[in-house]
């Protein structure tokens, strides 16, 4: 217990005070801006790799990987989240790029205290229809080679993200921030 609680600690979750209570760290709009402005930069790297560098069982994980995949709804089961983790994941293994892979699975561990934050807001059926076609755009982009789409399409998918959705929210009323959600 001691040992998770530690490594809870290191990964900036939880918070032990002298008397070696915890509790989960809050969320804050720095961070949550932070995150967002780290995947901005290292997702759209990661596709352009992975449809530069994709193999056929890559494309094959990719393809098996999305269709079990929905976007999000608001109470999402435990097997959706693990669906879309899947696909983001077979985006970064694709890669083939190990030091980026470990960076953008940190970050995803991080990222999901905001995305849950994001989906208490009911984004309505048409923005969960644009992230299913951002996700097959991604995987038609891959498989074709097109670097440059891959790292376009990834870059609008993580500017209108439930991690820049908490972002957004968490920001304080001074902060204008472009490109955040209206």
């Amino acid at each position: 217990m001691r040992e998770a609680l530690r490594r809870l600690k290191s990964d900036g979750l939880v918070e032990l005070d002298a008397h070696r209570d915890a509790r989960v760290t809050p969320l804050t709009a720095e961070e949550a801006r932070d995150l967002l402005e780290i995947r901005r930069s290292l997702d759209p790297l990661a596709a352009a790799l992975a449809a530069e560098r994709r193999t056929k069982e890559d494309i094959r994980e990719l393809r098996t990987a999305i269709e079990g995949l929905e976007p999000l709804p608001g109470s999402p089961s435990i097997d959706q989240l693990v669906a879309h983790r899947r696909f983001h994941r077979a985006i970064y293994l694709a890669s083939h790029n190990d030091l980026l892979i470990e960076t953008l699975e940190g970050l995803w561990d991080k990222a999901d205290r905001y995305r849950m934050l994001a989906l208490k807001v009911d984004r309505g059926q048409a923005a969960r229809d644009k992230k299913a076609a951002e996700h097959q755009q991604l995987l038609d982009c891959l498989v074709a080679g097109d670097v440059e789409g891959a790292a376009a399409v990834m870059r609008g998918h993580i500017d209108t993200s439930l991690g820049a959705q908490a972002a957004w929210r968490l920001r304080k009323p001074s902060d204008e921030t472009p490109g955040a959600p209206a």
